[in-house]
């Protein structure tokens, strides 16, 4: 495994993110104040997707959950803006993040029986979420994000020493992979 974990960060990179580093799984402290921020109606998807909260569990659930597993990774997609009102920039950037998850989390399910992603906002699979009437049209496929595990993202980066901040008329997306040595 430690193979792995020293060429992941360079595969990582090799397929379109901007920054990647090896993250440690102790540090992870999800908070109710993050948690709030969701159920303030900010993102507009709280209660209407089973990849966020309170479809995707108590703090305390996925606190158990991340646990679980022996190391991660942060990925970072950084787009630069033509200003800080760039909004078409920002999307592109997510966008891209985006693609470059789905595309990760395929390579790692690959490698791993154990994974899990944490994107960045929330899941976009399905224009209409089947939650709460029926299960989830693509469970393997979806995913959840960083802050509907209740992790504040920029505390998550400083833990494990990758910057969150990229200069003026940036916008970085992160996300953070979950792998459980097999």
């Amino acid at each position: 495994m430690a193979f792995e974990k020293d060429t992941i960060v360079e595969e990582a990179i090799a397929m379109g993110f901007s920054h990647a580093h090896l993250a440690k799984v102790e540090p992870l402290k999800p908070l109710n104040e993050v948690r709030d921020m969701c159920a303030s109606g900010k993102c507009q998807i709280y209660g209407k997707c089973w990849t966020c909260p309170p479809a995707c569990g108590t703090i305390e659930e996925c606190s158990e959950r991340m646990h679980k597993y022996d190391w991660g990774i942060l990925l970072q997609t950084t787009a630069e803006l033509e200003d800080s009102m760039d909004y078409e920039g920002m999307m592109e950037g997510e966008q891209k993040q985006k693609e470059n998850c789905f595309k990760f989390a395929e390579m790692l399910s690959e490698r791993y029986e154990h994974i899990l992603p944490l994107s960045s906002g929330g899941c976009r699979l399905c224009k209409q979420c089947t939650y709460p009437d029926a299960p989830c049209r693509f469970p393997k496929k979806a995913l959840s994000s960083m802050e509907a595990y209740g992790l504040l993202v920029s505390d998550v980066c400083k833990d494990n020493d990758l910057p969150y901040y990229y200069g003026r008329d940036t916008v970085t997306y992160t996300a953070l992979f979950l792998i459980k040595d097999n």
